[in-house]
């Protein structure tokens, strides 16, 4: 007779599941006294998204009941809320950590992908662990990456004037723009100026929010953030970016922890290419972060050609999207720092790198 489900959801079919160890430090469980974890995580085919729970394992009983407080369904938490699917971890245990790789399809025409032969690439590898607030996961490039940065650019307490009028300036300096990583922390200089947020978009999940409310509309605080991928005259650009909203008294109460505020994450594609017969969809996430002590959010992106990743709130949320543009290509790219809202937005710190191509071996 066949043994009792470790789990079940009426969700469809579950592709790539995976179940693992976390403990709430950068690492992975496995006992010695810590609290552990169990993570649950499914691709859903009738969703093409992954979502994932987390709780208590019994060993014993060989049960696992996901903590009350998570959604467990296609309503749940996600690794990433872009172009991301088909992941598997595995525990590497020379560096006490839990690597996750996913895989990433493409966006542009049956066509192209015919022309190229090929479809399809996996995401940069990225080391997964339990928020300290024991609420999510977080995810983050595995430091190797860094082994890829060539020539530095820096960019300190630059502001960027508010008005919604649409201010700007480009990060230059960079051989490479189509492969860059980015780091950069944004600082909103007047919280007070967040546009209030929409009662409607409570029961609406952040991309039909974004889709809303994209890179261009003029808000009160946001959107900023970086247009990636951006041709001379900008008409080609792909913009990843933050929008800050204010809760009224009875959100706050209703939500819990005293956030005052909503952070969104977004990933605007719309303007990315010439090209047509391309799937752009705005991808969004929201960011648990509390943004009102310092008015400061983070923001690293991955830039390399068709794949824009990005990651928010020091890793909470998690954005990969795929884009071809037409003109904004190898050292025809270019990188910006752009705001639309009424707030000045500071750029308190920002460093991007160049980045050389990774080395695929098979050695041992």
């Amino acid at each position: 007779a066949p043994r009792r489900a470790l789990h079940s959801g009426d969700t469809g079919m579950w592709e790539c599941p995976d179940f693992y160890p976390v403990v709430t430090s950068h690492g992975v469980g496995g006992g010695g006294g810590v609290k552990v974890k169990h993570v649950l995580k499914v691709s859903l085919d009738l969703k093409r998204y992954e979502y994932y729970t987390f709780g208590e394992y019994d060993h014993a009983a060989d049960a696992y009941v996901p903590d009350a407080a998570l959604a467990d369904g296609d309503d749940g938490l996600r690794y990433d809320y872009g172009n991301f699917y088909a992941s598997k971890t595995f525990l590497d245990t020379a560096r006490h950590r839990r690597v996750l790789w996913g895989w990433t399809n493409e966006s542009d025409s049956a066509a192209d992908d015919v022309r190229k032969g090929w479809v399809g690439v996996q995401a940069i590898p990225r080391k997964v662990w339990l928020a300290p607030d024991g609420k999510q996961l977080m995810q983050w490039p595995v430091a190797e990456i860094e082994s890829l940065r060539g020539n530095h650019v820096n960019v300190t307490d630059k502001l960027v004037r508010g008005g919604g009028g649409g201010n700007y300036f480009e990060v230059s300096g960079l051989a490479t723009p189509a492969q860059v990583d980015v780091e950069a922390t944004f600082q909103v200089m007047d919280l007070d100026k967040a546009e209030p947020f929409d009662p409607a978009w409570r029961g609406a999940d952040a991309q039909a929010v974004c889709a809303a409310r994209g890179a261009d509309a003029r808000g009160g605080v946001g959107p900023f953030g970086l247009w990636v991928l951006a041709s001379d005259e900008l008409k080609e650009r792909t913009a990843v970016f933050f929008s800050v909203f204010k809760r009224d008294d009875a959100d706050v109460a209703r939500v819990g922890g005293g956030k005052k505020h909503v952070v969104l994450m977004c990933n605007d594609p719309s303007r990315s290419s010439y090209a047509e017969q391309l799937y752009k969809p705005t991808y969004a996430g929201f960011v648990d972060v509390d943004i009102a002590p310092t008015g400061k959010i983070s923001l690293r992106t991955l830039i390399d050609h068709s794949v824009v990743e990005s990651f928010g709130g020091h890793g909470k949320t998690a954005i990969l999207a795929r884009v071809y543009p037409t003109k904004a290509v190898g050292d025809k790219a270019r990188l910006f720092v752009f705001n639309n809202g009424e707030s000045d937005v500071k750029v308190t710190n920002l460093n991007a790198y160049d980045m050389g191509s990774a080395k695929i071996t098979t050695d041992a």
